[in-house]
């Protein structure tokens, strides 16, 4: 064999591994983003709670928050984004406690209190663990949960409605796939080098529960239209919510129209 021709070979196979070797840390450094410290307490904003430490299938030891409303007939399961933890998330909480649901966040795998380390296939047994933690209480009715899930917690719900039964999934701010964010992010990177899936728009093609998804036009993280790609691949029935704001700052907590319109929703299907 000539001797450019071993060199080209070498050259490509030094090519491709760098490249695996590139996608792999972007993966790591652009996707999970777990602060292990506590934050506010729940009582800065005037509730009270009960802190709860429940186990993944894998074993993993996880920490919640759960927020018994005595008013609610339903009690919402919240999967929050990528980053910070659950103690970043109190003012929707409390926006869902006061419309008379019950709350159970949880912190995935990481993140906050729960022990092990983030990852796809975890943050997936996260959110069944927590589901099946609210199934062994006698104080929640279990065929009135909603799953709601923000940024890449609705990837999490969406698994989460494949796998458990709920009366209602909420998806806000979040994505399709791995690959179509790849291709926002990082448009020079081959997407088939990707390990992490996130294939939410297969998997939401086969869900019978009613659906919600909530975006907003002003998203500079997730573009609308990877929220309106998900909900056209979602089966029936399903709601289109749009809200205005950022990524962040974005949500149906500030955004009077959008939250009545939501509160509209739970109360036709006798949720609040």
């Amino acid at each position: 064999m000539p001797d450019i021709l071993i060199d080209t070979l070498i050259f490509s196979a030094m090519l491709i591994a760098g490249l695996f070797a590139l996608v792999r840390y972007l993966e790591l450094v652009s996707v999970f983003f777990p602060n292990r410290s506590l934050g506010l307490n729940p009582s800065a904003v005037g509730l009270t709670f009960e802190d709860v430490y429940f186990k993944s299938k894998d074993n993993v030891k996880l920490n919640g928050w759960f927020f018994k409303n005595l008013r609610a007939p339903s009690t919402i399961i919240f999967a929050h984004g990528n980053a910070g933890n659950m103690s970043d998330r109190l003012f929707k909480i409390k926006f869902f406690y006061d419309l008379g649901l019950s709350v159970f966040i949880f912190d995935y795998r990481g993140y906050g209190k729960s022990e092990g380390r983030p990852s796809e296939a975890g943050i997936y047994l996260d959110a069944q663990g927590a589901y099946d933690y609210l199934q062994s209480r006698p104080d929640v009715d279990i065929n009135n949960i909603i799953l709601y899930g923000a940024s890449i917690g609705g990837v999490v719900v969406i698994d989460l409605a494949a796998h458990r039964n709920a009366a209602l999934l909420v998806v806000e701010s979040s994505i399709t796939n791995a690959q179509d964010m790849s291709h926002i992010l990082y448009p020079f990177l081959p997407s088939f080098f990707l390990s992490l899936k996130f294939d939410s728009i297969n998997k939401v093609r086969a869900l019978k529960v009613p659906k919600l998804f909530i975006h907003s036009p002003d998203d500079e993280v997730v573009p609308y239209w990877v929220g309106q790609k998900l909900f056209e691949a979602a089966a029936e029935p399903k709601e289109f919510l749009k809200i205005h704001g950022g990524h962040n700052d974005g949500s149906i907590t500030v955004d009077p129209q959008a939250a009545g319109e939501f509160i509209r929703i739970l109360k036709a299907r006798g949720l609040i």
